[in-house]
């Protein structure tokens, strides 16, 4: 088993970690072999999407995940204060340089995948808003206005799913060709309709449920995309 990172953050302001960070944890531990052999030792770049308190990019950062010969790591989030705590958590866990700067983790304040060039990331994780609820809060206007910013961490919209569209949308635009993306669902998401929608429009993907497992009243799964 590989070890979890120490995390200390002030949880008011960051999402706390909890069932579905750890099950993405164990769902890249799962698939560490497949990641390793499909990229081959290559430098590879990750991109975290609304790290909050940076357990699962500190996480590939100390595993090597998914390359041996290292990789890149992006940290995006529209919480500045997700920024701090994923830069707090990697350097809690040496996983940052000796001389104080970021070695290979950048976290970058930006609305989802509007920042990224295209067919650059090789591996993306996302564990979205998908609560469900009647729409997705404003982006605050201030850093102070915390409760604000932990919403954004929680609701996604109708269906919880607002979000998570626009992300599996960029997709085809955002992932390299060998690129493979890990995406946190909950039942109320409807994963399986999904997924089945996605590849009857587009026999191109290739999306596999990794994990699924019951979280108190929820159940929540992690699915793969990646091109055949």
């Amino acid at each position: 088993m590989l070890p979890t990172p120490y995390v200390k953050c002030d949880y008011e302001k960051v999402y706390e970690p909890a069932e579905d960070s750890f099950l993405l944890l164990d769902s890249l531990e799962k698939d560490l072999q497949f990641l390793q052999t499909r990229f081959d030792g290559n430098l590879a770049i990750v991109c975290e999407l609304g790290p909050g308190s940076g357990i699962v990019t500190t996480f590939m950062m100390q595993n090597n995940i998914p390359s041996h010969n290292g990789a890149l790591y992006l940290a995006l989030d529209i919480n500045p204060w997700a920024l701090e705590g994923t830069l707090q958590t990697a350097t809690l866990n040496n996983c940052i340089k000796e001389n104080g700067h970021s070695g290979y983790l950048e976290p970058v304040q930006s609305d989802l995948t509007t920042g990224l060039r295209d067919k650059q990331v090789d591996l993306l994780v996302f564990n979205p808003p998908y609560v469900p609820a009647e729409e997705v809060p404003e982006i605050p206007d201030t850093k102070e206005n915390i409760d604000q910013w932990l919403d954004l961490a929680l609701l996604g919209g109708v269906d919880g799913m607002e979000i998570t569209g626009k992300v599996l949308d960029s997709l085809e635009t955002v992932l390299s060709p060998k690129g493979v993306a890990y995406i946190l669902f909950c039942a109320r998401n409807k994963p399986e309709q999904l997924v089945q929608k996605i590849m009857q429009e587009d026999p191109s993907w290739d999306i596999e449920l990794i994990e699924h497992r019951k979280a108190g009243w929820e159940v929540l799964s992690v699915y793969r995309f990646m091109h055949k």
